[in-house]
């Protein structure tokens, strides 16, 4: 099954959590803290929305961070995503 995001929407990949901490303890996945830190997958067209020209700012690969209780969270062919709207990103990690 393939996602296709509408208007300003963006679909995410949350990035793996580290498994080993600085000092090198290895962590249960209980104890993983899940980062806020994704990959995007698909970019929507842009469009007008609400009556505001939106052009889109993110492109597929790109590395973000969003908020911790962002967007909208769907399972996709065992694959755990996220669809948020272009401005729920708050800024793209280089």
């Amino acid at each position: 099954m393939k996602l296709v995001p509408l208007a300003d929407r963006v679909i995410l990949k949350q990035i793996a959590a580290e498994e080993k901490t600085k000092g090198g303890i290895i962590l249960t996945s209980a104890a993983q803290e899940k980062p806020q830190i994704y990959e995007v997958i698909a970019v929507g067209p842009g469009g007008v929305v609400d009556g505001n020209e939106v052009k889109m700012s993110v492109k597929i690969g790109d590395k973000i961070i969003t908020g911790k209780y962002t967007g909208t969270q769907v399972k996709i062919d065992e694959d755990e995503l996220t669809i948020v709207k272009q401005d729920e990103i708050l800024a793209i990690v280089q």
